[in-house]
């Protein structure tokens, strides 16, 4: 019996494809020279033999077939989708919408599901989100809002264990997601002899690569916003200054934002200040002094807290 079943779509993201394999691969050998269990796997697509990755990269599969008492856990790599239409087009077409109802029957039947990046939307177009904490890619976590209000969705974390479902965010997460599944489903001792292998750094949070601009992902508002905090650099506006400037009140104001970037407007201001630092700490030679005061803040000691609480890196770490 295998321990995980890889489900690919046409499309998919074909690097996250490859750290799977890559992942799983090293484990089974490392395994092996450790005399543990080895970890064992199948490619499979819905309905053919062959699937065409992104880039045209082709990759055999096996049929996904129905199987009584899978055990096995089912992975979902990102489906390579770059924006919101393409990704509504894309969730309708024949491969998936044939997965959904064998997604469906497997978590019925008491399987487990690991899905990435967009392809978390798999699991939001079969109706498995609703009551639990997920994560995607943090660029679509506000269209994740929009399409599933009924699910909770934590953009700043890499990876989310909420049974049957384990989630992660973008596409190179995917590696953070597999060393999870190996160290929960093997051993520790497995997961990071692996890691050591690969060189694959353990990432607990997606926050330290976010452009606030990205987030908008089509809202006008929360790009209007976003450029406006940016434009009154090094002023701090407030929150209520932000709202006046708008023509709405604190409360609709926070409901707007909430509903697209989960966030509240004061984080919002937070995380476009810890992002123009990010930039002139990569791009200039400016102390930390001057970086501060350039995005608002009196002095270093305001910044670094500024940069841990939003990004979970210090000053010097980001330079």
């Amino acid at each position: 019996m295998n321990d995980f079943t890889i489900l690919l779509t046409n499309g998919a993201f074909a690097s996250s494809v490859a750290l799977t394999l890559d992942i799983l691969s090293t484990a089974a050998v490392i395994a092996q020279r450790q005399g543990t269990a080895v970890p064992r796997w199948e490619i499979c697509g819905v309905d053919t033999d062959c699937v065409t990755l992104g880039h045209g990269m082709q990759i055999a599969v096996q049929p996904l077939a129905t199987r009584f008492d899978d055990r096995s856990c089912w992975i979902i790599p990102g489906i390579g989708v770059a924006d919101a239409l393409t990704l509504e087009h894309r969730l309708k077409q024949a491969d998936i919408a044939l997965l959904i109802p064998a997604l469906l029957s497997h978590v019925q039947s008491g399987g487990d599901v690991a899905a990435s990046c967009s392809g978390v939307f798999v699991l939001q177009a079969a109706n498995l989100l609703a009551g639990h904490c997920v994560t995607t890619s943090w660029w679509l976590a506000p269209l994740l809002r929009q399409w599933a209000p009924e699910c909770q969705v934590d953009a700043d974390r890499m990876v989310i264990i909420d049974p049957p479902l384990i989630t992660a965010g973008a596409a190179l997460g995917h590696s953070d997601l597999m060393l999870h599944l190996l160290r929960s489903r093997f051993s520790p001792a497995l997961a990071d002899a692996v890691a050591r292998a690969l060189l694959i750094d353990g990432r607990q949070l997606q926050s330290p690569f976010m452009v606030p601009a990205m987030m908008a992902q089509g809202n006008e508002l929360i790009a209007q916003l976003t450029a406006h905090i940016e434009d009154s650099l090094p002023a701090t506006i407030s929150v209520s200054a932000l709202a006046s400037s708008f023509g709405l009140s604190e409360r609709t104001l926070s409901r707007h934002v909430h509903k697209a970037t989960g966030y509240s407007p004061l984080r919002l201001i937070q995380r476009v200040q810890a992002n123009k630092a990010r930039e002139l700490l990569a791009n200039s030679k400016y102390s930390i002094d001057t970086i501060a005061e350039h995005v608002g803040y009196k002095d270093s000691t305001s910044l670094r807290r500024l940069m841990k609480k939003m990004l979970n890196a210090t000053p010097r770490q980001l330079r």
